[in-house]
C-alpha cells in the first residue's frame, strides 16, 4: 500500500474528516474552527487517518487520532501521533495532553501517563475539547516533552 505523506488538511477535506470522526464516535462540533490544526494521511483521495494538535499556551492538546477501520494495525495511528508530538516539540511546547475513553493503553505505549484533571494547566482545560466536548469519564493523559 502506498499512502500520502502526512499533511495539513485543507478546507476541502473537512467533510471527510468529520465523517471519519463521526464513524468512530469522536467529537466533530468544533472541527471547522480547528480545521487548521488537523493533519491526515490519504490513500488516493480517501482520508484514511487523521489527528489534530491544538495549541494551548505552552502546551498542546492531541485530539481525535483516528484510522479508518480497514487500515488499522498498519502503524498509521503511531505515525500521526508521533508526527503531531514532533510538531509540539518543534513549537517548544512543554507537554502534550489528551483525553481518551478507549485508547489509554495505546497512548501509554507512546509514553503518555495518566494525570488527574486537577493537575492539568488552565490553557488546556479552557479548550472546547476539554471543557465540553469530551465526557468527564474520559481519561486524561500527558506526555512531558524535553526542553530544547
Amino acid at each position: 500500500m502506498s499512502f500520502s505523506p502526512i499533511g495539513r488538511l485543507q478546507p476541502a477535506n473537512l467533510a471527510q474528516l468529520e465523517a471519519l470522526l463521526r464513524n468512530n464516535n469522536l467529537p466533530v462540533q468544533d472541527c471547522a474552527a480547528q480545521a487548521q490544526n488537523f493533519f491526515g494521511i490519504f490513500n488516493g483521495d480517501e482520508l484514511i487517518a487523521a489527528g489534530g494538535l491544538e495549541p494551548a499556551g505552552d502546551y498542546a492538546l492531541l485530539r481525535s487520532v483516528v484510522v479508518r477501520e480497514q487500515y488499522r494495525s498498519s502503524g498509521l495511528a503511531r505515525c500521526i501521533s508521533r508526527y503531531l508530538i514532533g510538531l509540539a516539540e518543534t513549537d517548544s511546547k512543554k507537554a502534550v495532553y489528551l483525553l481518551t475513553e478507549t485508547a489509554g493503553a495505546y497512548f501509554e505505549k507512546l509514553g503518555f501517563a495518566n494525570v488527574d484533571r486537577a493537575q492539568v494547566p488552565r490553557a488546556i482545560t479552557q479548550t472546547r475539547q476539554f471543557a465540553s466536548l469530551c465526557p468527564d469519564t474520559a481519561s486524561c493523559m500527558v506526555l512531558t516533552l524535553p526542553e530544547l
